[in-house]
């Protein structure tokens, strides 16, 4: 390095000491404080001691100094509470089915027998396709990560670990897409959340059989409520009530009001005539509106996060601005009917224009 200037002897006698002693205690310091090893690769890293998390110049890999480690405390209940809750769903399904089976189709029958065939039809397909997405969805695996090299500077090229952090739960890389589930006790690939009513993740694997299964459970919740409200229509008992008031009168609000009470008392009073079939129908109808309302809500936002080409988790982390791109092709890509779009659909599908909300 160039000095401007000649410094004296006396002034150079007596600083080359401490010139000296800074740099003795500044190379200490390197080997000291400064160095370490990436997980990834293993290559003998220098930085800053007061750096929490940096990044390997060599695999790319980040690593978090202050990363939690491994608690599987309360694992076994977290489990066994979601094994439950599938019980749980599975019995509250084969009740709704033999439950409409049994109060709804004698009336069905007894109008017509082509209307009975034709309803146990859609009955069937319904129960088989609901059962069986949420059977893919609960016990398929949610994702499981591809297995990579990594620890070996030989064997992990440049950028190979591009972005990984160190999953101590597992005690493996983890990629970006890819999230620990501590009720899982795994690491899941493209994770969306932890659904405790499937007792599984949604990831990679079991994400559109879930959809499916959301889909088929609306239509299937739309269609009991209606069989049901048509079914107690039948087996409802005559309404004892005489409207007092003429129908001119009826304009009102006092009158208007007095006449939606008593005629919500004197349904009230012919329930309790209701026979057990009204009754299970009657919960039917309440039960169907109440959770398809639910589910409803719960799909549209599952395809609002394709639509868009994210997930739950990864819309939770995105930045602000950062909103995807939004496009049907998203959704087509999901569901796998690429073949079907390309070929019966060729303009839409050659299209590269975006639909935005």
């Amino acid at each position: 390095m160039d000095f401007v200037g000649s410094p004296s002897p006396s002034s150079a006698s007596t600083s080359a000491p401490n010139d000296v002693t800074s740099q003795e205690h500044y190379v200490t310091s390197i080997e000291a404080d400064h160095e370490t090893t990436c997980w990834g690769c293993g290559v003998r890293l220098l930085v800053s001691p007061h750096a929490p998390v940096f990044k390997c110049g060599w695999c790319g890999a980040i690593t978090n100094r202050n990363a939690l480690k491994n608690n599987n405390q309360y694992y076994k209940w977290r489990r066994l509470r979601d094994r439950c809750f599938v019980v749980f769903v599975l019995l509250f399904m084969l009740f709704i089915i033999c439950g409409g089976i049994w109060a709804v189709y004698p009336v069905v029958f007894s109008i017509s027998f082509f209307w009975g065939i034709f309803h146990s039809t859609i009955t069937l397909i319904l129960s088989v396709s609901t059962l069986s997405s949420f059977g893919l969805a609960s016990f398929l695996s949610p994702g499981v990560p591809p297995r990579i090299l990594w620890g070996s500077y030989p064997a992990v090229g440049k950028g190979g670990l591009e972005n990984y952090t160190f999953c101590h739960h597992c005690s493996k890389p983890k990629s970006s897409r890819t999230h620990h589930c501590s009720s899982c006790g795994m690491c899941v690939l493209d994770m969306d959340h932890h659904c405790p009513f499937i007792g599984n993740c949604v990831g990679a694997a079991n994400h559109r059989c879930f959809i499916i299964f959301l889909i088929s459970a609306v239509m299937s919740t739309i269609y009991v409520s209606t069989i049901s409200f048509y079914a107690a229509l039948h087996v409802w008992p005559p309404v004892n009530y005489v409207a007092n008031q003429p129908l001119n009168r009826l304009l009102s609000y006092e009158v208007t009001l007095n006449f939606l009470k008593e005629s919500a008392f004197a349904l009230l009073r012919s329930a309790v005539f209701l026979t057990p079939r009204g009754r299970v129908l009657v919960y039917l109808f309440i039960a169907s509106v109440s959770v398809g309302i639910g589910l409803s809500v719960l799909l549209w936002q599952q395809l609002s996060y394709v639509y868009r080409g994210k997930t739950y988790l990864s819309q939770l982390n995105a930045s602000e601005g950062d909103g995807g791109e939004r496009d049907c092709k998203n959704l087509i890509n999901f569901f796998g009917c690429q073949y079907i779009a390309a070929r019966y659909f060729p303009s839409f599908w050659n299209s590269r224009k975006t639909h935005e909300k």
